[in-house]
């Protein structure tokens, strides 16, 4: 299997794939490098329709300028974009040599038009987003 093919395993939206599924996806993404402090994703801007996943370095995520979480390989970014071909919901920024792999809405869309249980864990996986934000506007109970 391809090192690109490998990294997405890992990803908890392609973990149930096939290898041949797997190298097939693979082929879509390419290689991008970031230098330490770039913002590869900037909150309110349609900073392209890509979808990131971090193949070496680490990331911060900031929302409204808080911290909100750290990424490191394996994770992934973009999603929400990806899909809803909206603005970005944060900024994400290279804390070092950053390293992903990076696949446009356009071929996305064409995987999981091809695969309709990508298509099934990726609502799943997008519910679980829409429920964790829910619950953390949620007030705090007594």
């Amino acid at each position: 299997m391809s090192i690109a093919a490998d990294a997405l395993k890992e990803v908890p939206i392609f973990s149930g794939l096939s290898q041949r599924q797997l190298r097939r996806l693979a082929r879509d993404f390419r290689e991008r490098e970031f230098r330490a402090g770039t913002a590869i994703v900037r909150q309110g801007e349609m900073s392209g329709v890509d979808f990131f996943v971090i193949t070496d370095g680490e990331a911060t995520v900031t929302v409204d300028g808080r911290r909100v979480a750290k990424l490191g390989r394996g994770d992934h970014f973009g999603e929400l974009a990806l899909i809803g071909e909206r603005v970005r919901t944060a900024t994400v920024t290279a804390d070092d040599r950053l390293r992903c792999l990076v696949m446009a809405s356009w071929d996305f869309r064409r995987f999981v038009q091809g695969n309709p249980d990508i298509a099934w864990k990726l609502l799943r996986h997008l519910a679980g987003l829409v429920g964790e934000r829910r619950a953390a506007a949620a007030p705090a109970r007594p």
